[in-house]
């Protein structure tokens, strides 16, 4: 039997061919065909794409830039049993997110290969796995773990890492809850807390608040917010070779670079390679 895997996008689909294909050198795996189809603008096309995988039971990966495109792979493909992997939506929410504005969403807008793209591909792809304290039993694969209360900047710097190469982890501290005993068996030179200032973390919280209702009771109480950063400062103490970025008022790209600067990361590791 033949398995089929399908490459979609907007533009080219050279980019999701070529994850494809790295990703099978992987395995052992025979009768694998990649079909590589581009230039997809309609939902028609969508369809059409979803019905030929549903019939020769394929998968499609795609790095489809349209968010009305990509909601439609995947609402679609689930009704029709299609495994669709969406290899440009996880990082254009992230960038979204971070940017606070919407992306353009114009095809055919991605930079030919470089020596480090895979590598930043698949930095990207473990630091989606491992935002806000999942999957902690992988926390040894990281490159860099960030620990630190509830807006302290942990996603947006965690992504603002991974796409410059790094395995990045980041793991919630949440008052009165023990952190993962993983986190603790790290070796130095890996884990960095972020601290910040009670009043600045009380001014996120509020904004948080208006921007998406009532979050948790006392989440932006500053008595409650002095009880979760003396805690978090006790967890830290447990590890006192973990190094401390304040980040009250400091951009992700400063406080992305103290972080490098700290753990002795002075180079991508795409870098690093002849």
């Amino acid at each position: 039997m033949t398995h089929r895997i399908y490459t979609v996008s907007d533009a080219s689909g050279a980019t999701a061919e070529r994850v494809v294909k790295s990703a099978l050198i992987q395995f052992d795996a025979q009768d694998v065909e990649v079909i590589r189809i581009g230039e997809i603008r309609t939902k028609e096309q969508v369809y059409q794409i979803l019905a030929e995988a549903a019939k020769y039971k394929g998968i499609i990966v795609h790095t489809l830039v349209s968010e009305e495109l990509r909601h439609l792979m995947v609402t679609e493909g689930r009704l029709l049993d299609v495994t669709t992997i969406d290899i440009m939506g996880p990082l254009l929410v992230r960038l979204s997110e971070m940017f606070s504005i919407k992306p353009k969403g114009i095809p055919g807008g991605m930079t030919p290969f470089d020596r480090g793209y895979l590598e930043r591909i698949e930095a990207i792809d473990y630091t989606v796995r491992h935002d806000d304290g999942k999957n902690p039993h992988e926390l040894d694969d990281a490159d860099i773990v960030l620990v630190g209360v509830s807006r302290t900047s942990k996603t947006p710097t965690s992504f603002y890492l991974a796409y410059r190469g790094w395995k990045v982890a980041n793991v919630p501290i949440v008052l009165g809850v023990e952190p993962p005993k993983e986190l603790f068996q790290l070796p130095k030179h890996r884990v960095v807390g972020l601290v910040i200032n009670p009043q600045r973390l009380a001014e996120l919280r509020k904004v948080r608040i208006e921007r998406m209702g009532t979050i948790a009771h006392r989440y932006a109480d500053i008595e409650y917010i002095h009880q979760e950063l003396a805690y978090a400062y006790q967890i830290f103490e447990r590890r006192k070779d973990w190094p401390l970025v304040d980040v009250s008022l400091k951009p992700i790209e400063e406080a992305a670079s103290e972080i490098l600067s700290l753990l002795g990361k002075t180079i991508q590791p795409s870098e690093s390679h002849p």
